[in-house]
């Protein structure tokens, strides 16, 4: 792992080896034609409203079109791999989220390897998860759920949106630090999940802000806390899960990648690009709209981010022994 992390970080350093004056030139011309966008998931998710907004706001800068294009399956595998086998000429760029990072661990037999094989180019935005169970259950705060879960060992289902993603990743870390049993149930989507916890089939689920919130302040669901390490501005009464669990912090993240091997002085410029967006009042009010806070910073900050997430998640899934479906 720690090779692999050397190599990640040397790859968002590293410049090639052309004279200055093609390589400014190239920069300065980029880009002559549409950029593709691949999001791992289906349109409408979070993933996708995100890589819209970055896209328009590209779009609207650079003077081409930047068109997303949503390659669903296997927990953003197919769509990495699509990234990965596209030209390094920064016309095919990646609005990725956790997924990638968590299944270089979790999956033994892929064909390519992300922290090898994507160039990061800008952290877009960070959201955290949050814990949410059906109103009927009998407990109103974190501490009661863990006395509740405790008193019914192996009867409390904890949903998923599939297994290894962030979502159930977030719940087997509380799972490791609270002490207590639950019976993992994944789903093939964490829509899916969703509807069964509106339904009291299972009892909690931690999930993206964005797709409960609304569901959380119309009563129909109850937020019992966030997992990012202090309480979110779009759910200020809602403590931290850390308040209880002191260390404990998950959040799910959208950045943009690019095959290995894209000209430094592209990136250069898409960052400088995103940046641009990311300190725009009117694209932070926006983000800040879906649960999310901006994550600015070089190519390098974002590929050392992504290693030190990699790190940290491969600990979680191997400690819990998690398996793919």
């Amino acid at each position: 792992m720690a090779l692999r992390r050397r190599q990640f970080l040397n790859l968002a350093a590293a410049a090639v080896a052309l004279p200055a004056v093609p390589r400014m030139a190239r920069a300065q011309v980029y880009p002559t034609r549409p950029v593709r966008i691949i999001v791992g998931y289906v349109a409408g998710g979070g993933t996708d409203i995100v890589a819209r907004l970055i896209g328009q706001w590209l779009s609207e800068r650079l003077g081409q079109p930047f068109i997303v294009e949503n390659r669903a399956g296997a927990n953003s595998n197919i769509a990495t791999e699509a990234v990965v086998r596209a030209p390094p000429d920064g016309y095919t760029l990646f609005v990725m989220d956790s997924a990638p990072a968590l299944n270089s661990t979790l999956y033994n037999k892929l064909t390519f390897n992300f922290i090898h094989d994507i160039a990061p180019v800008s952290g877009i935005a960070s959201q955290p998860v949050v814990m949410v169970i059906n109103p009927s259950l009998n407990a109103k705060t974190v501490s009661e759920f863990i006395t509740y879960a405790n008193a019914n060992p192996g009867k409390v289902n904890m949903a998923s949106g599939g297994i290894g993603n962030i979502t159930h990743l977030s719940g087997e870390l509380f799972k490791m630090m609270a002490g207590v049993n639950m019976v993992h149930v994944p789903y093939r989507g964490g829509g899916a999940a969703l509807t069964d916890l509106l339904g009291g089939q299972v009892q909690v689920l931690f999930t993206g802000l964005l797709s409960a919130i609304e569901y959380i302040r119309v009563g129909r669901l109850r937020a019992l806390a966030v997992t990012s390490a202090t309480r979110s501005n779009a759910l200020p009464d809602i403590p931290s899960l850390r308040e209880f669990l002191p260390g404990y912090e998950t959040n799910d993240w959208k950045g943009i990648g690019a095959p290995k091997d894209t000209p430094v002085e592209i990136i250069a410029k898409l960052n400088e690009g995103i940046n641009g967006a990311l300190a725009d009042p009117k694209m932070r009010v926006r983000l800040a709209d879906l649960g999310g806070t901006p994550l600015p910073g070089s190519s390098a900050d974002f590929g050392k981010f992504i290693a030190k997430e990699t790190e940290k998640w491969g600990k979680v899934i191997r400690a819990a022994n998690i398996k793919p479906e």
